[in-house]
């Protein structure tokens, strides 16, 4: 048998979980590395419903300690971060379809590496800028340039 002290593990991702577990002082630091990790990281998945359990019974109690409020504040930003995240992401995809549909319904041939391109485009402004030129364009050199 062995005994792990959580204090003293290093501060790298396969220990992430363990110090979340440990809490104590050990929370904060380890719930902001954790909001660090990409959203789709497994370690996000699995501890993000225990910590949002864990944050809905701390907002319960009468008597937060300030560690424990710090804790909540942390989470309500990790989870507005998420949902800006998601939101971003929803947008741009939906954004990259208005536009493969609007080539389309123009009857403008649009080549597998164009629609490769569209839809790998993560910046909404530029979706939004070739969704316009998409409306009054001939090509889809007029919409994406020469590379198209």
């Amino acid at each position: 048998m062995g005994l792990v002290v959580a204090s003293e593990l290093p501060r790298t991702r396969a220990t992430l979980l363990v110090r979340l577990m440990a809490a104590g002082p050990l929370l904060a630091p380890a719930t902001q590395e954790l909001r660090a990790l990409p959203a789709n990281a497994p370690e996000r998945a699995v501890a993000e419903k225990i910590l949002l359990k864990f944050q809905r019974f701390l907002e319960d109690q009468p008597h937060q300690t300030p560690t424990e409020q710090e804790f909540i504040k942390a989470m309500l930003k990790t989870w507005e971060d998420a949902r800006a995240e998601g939101e971003a992401a929803g947008s741009t995809h939906t954004r990259a379809h208005d536009l493969l549909t609007v080539l389309q319904a123009r009857s403008i041939p649009i080549s597998a590496a164009a629609r490769k391109r569209i839809l790998e485009q993560k910046n909404l402004k530029q979706l939004e800028r070739w969704l316009k030129r998409a409306s009054v364009a001939t090509s889809l050199d007029e919409v994406l340039g020469s590379r198209a």
